[in-house]
């Protein structure tokens, strides 16, 4: 018994349909199993970010910030250490504090506050408050003067910013 060639030439057609049909089944199925897996993760990531950010704002307690108060201080005019001949200073600012218990604490001590700000400014060089580095340095520093407690014992005073309205050297 022999074969028939031509037995064979048609066996391989009609072996190659199912494996062509058996590949695009492959391929559909593998394109569905992608689209659902990255749809489900894409929903599981939104549900559990906007999850925690919606457990993050109820669990956190909502603080009120109240306005920042301004208290205004009378322009100084001082003496600066000399370097090339006498200089002066005038200098006006206001203080931003945290709250009108503040304002009235500043405003009551008011004698020690100008006392404090006169004794730091007349220790200063012109050439170190000319510059904009120097006068933020001295920002920095009228706060820290101002933050220090009145009265021994009492907390410090909540003064979060020195704004300059003025600010001349002759």
């Amino acid at each position: 018994m022999k074969a028939n060639p031509k037995a064979k030439a048609e066996a391989k057609p009609e072996a190659a349909a199912p494996v062509a049909g058996s590949k695009k089944k492959l391929l559909i199925m593998i394109g569905a199993a992608v689209l659902v897996l990255g749809l489900a993760g894409g929903g599981a990531a939104w549900y559990f970010l906007h999850k925690s950010g919606d457990q993050t704002e109820e669990s956190a307690p909502k603080k009120e910030v109240a306005p920042p108060e301004y208290v205004a201080i009378e322009p100084f005019t001082v003496n600066l250490q000399p370097e090339d001949g006498e200089q002066y200073l005038q200098l006006a600012f206001t203080l931003q504090v945290g709250g009108l218990e503040q304002v009235e604490l500043i405003k009551k001590n008011m004698p020690k506050v100008r006392s404090r700000i006169l004794l730091l400014l007349s220790s200063k060089h012109a050439s170190e408050i000319n510059t904009p580095e120097g006068k933020q340095q001295l920002s920095t520093e009228i706060m820290q003067t101002l933050k220090q407690p009145f009265t021994a014992g009492e907390p410090e005073q909540d003064v979060s910013e020195v704004l300059f309205t003025s600010f001349i050297i002759q």
